[in-house]
């Protein structure tokens, strides 16, 4: 295991959020944190860190919540194991249960995105006791497969390109991707963001042959000041710095290891999530459109309420930190009605 190497400075200057590191299940994990009371875990996806939650945690906190965004394990300056064995969903769910028993968290509602959302919603079902309330951005719960998930992708989809069996050969993402971490990562935001191009995330995610690079159907947007009002310049700086120093090595280890989790966790899909739930996505994120929501209703007798947000994207609680706030307080209030 190496560390990802801790940064000089603290990456941000966001007031009143304090960093800490804790020792959870073997790694250093960082954790920034805000304010005193019922505590709110949140779980970040791809390519992302804590910093993708800062509206959320100044929010939270205003509003009567301890809130607690974590750098999953290989991402930021939380370490990141060697080998892909490394990732599994097992190891996300004790570094979370961990990290909460060294602050001493008894319980913490999650509220989860993308990847995070995967190890969220499993949370969910694997530790109800822990977890008693779940928000997700943009990716429902779902059920367990027939099959592990490469045997699935492979057979529905021939011959077309796909980012996790992209990501399954080691070496081959990370080498395009860390070639430019900058344009890897507004090629990124820029095609899963309410303002792509029409019919840009279906070319790409539905319609670009096998054999393509996972930057190469993009369009370069420039810097985020050209195509949007969610995210500065300095702001996106942020992401640079982190994944220039890091690399994206332990970011898509964790897709080498679905396939493991598969068969070492076969209850995660197959458990229904009991626990008041709510989710909310951009109508225009591919985490919601291209799946049915009918798993989600099925899997999760809890769920409170679907909120689709008009022309947004996939990166809901940075284009939307106001629309994604005021719905997530209230179902928070309803699970913890002490916080202010």
């Amino acid at each position: 295991m190496h560390p990802n190497s801790p940064a000089e400075e603290a990456p941000d200057d966001v007031p009143g959020i304090r960093h800490r590191t804790v020792r959870t299940n073997g790694i250093r994990m960082h954790v920034a944190e805000a304010g005193e009371g019922p505590a709110v875990l949140l779980v970040h996806g791809f390519p992302e860190l804590w910093y993708s939650w800062r509206h959320q945690l100044t929010a939270l906190a205003e509003a009567g919540f301890r809130a607690l965004a974590p750098d999953l394990r290989g991402y930021g300056r939380t370490e990141a194991p060697d080998t892909a064995t490394g990732y599994t969903l097992r190891d996300n769910l004790a570094d979370l249960t961990g990290m909460l028993d060294a602050l001493g968290v008894e319980q913490a509602a999650l509220v989860c995105h993308d990847q995070g959302a995967t190890i969220g919603w499993a949370a969910a079902q694997i530790h109800p006791e822990r977890f008693p309330a779940v928000a997700a951005l943009g990716s429902p719960y779902a059920p367990r497969g027939e099959r592990p998930l490469s045997d699935i992708l492979r057979k529905n989809f021939p011959g077309k390109f796909n980012v996790a069996l992209y990501f399954q050969e080691p070496g081959v993402a990370e080498a395009e991707l860390d070639a430019d971490p900058a344009r890897t990562l507004r090629m990124t935001l820029h095609a899963l963001a309410g303002e792509a191009p029409r019919g840009l995330v279906e070319r790409w995610l539905l319609g670009t042959p096998e054999g393509s690079g996972y930057l190469e159907p993009l369009p370069d947007p420039g810097p985020p000041s050209r195509w949007c009002d969610w995210l500065t310049d300095a702001e996106f700086a942020v992401y640079v710095r982190e994944f220039t120093r890091t690399g994206f090595t332990g970011a898509v280890r964790r897709y080498r290891a679905m396939d493991f989790d598969w068969s070492d966790l076969p209850q995660v899909g197959a458990l229904k999530v009991e626990q008041p739930a709510l989710l909310i996505a951009g109508d225009l994120d591919s985490a919601f459109r291209f799946t049915s929501l009918d798993a989600l209703r099925a899997g999760v007798p809890g769920l409170r309420e679907i909120t689709l947000l008009p022309g947004c994207g996939h990166w809901a609680q940075q284009e939307r930190p106001d629309e994604v706030n005021a719905r997530l307080l209230p179902f928070l209030r309803a699970w913890a009605p002490a916080a202010q």
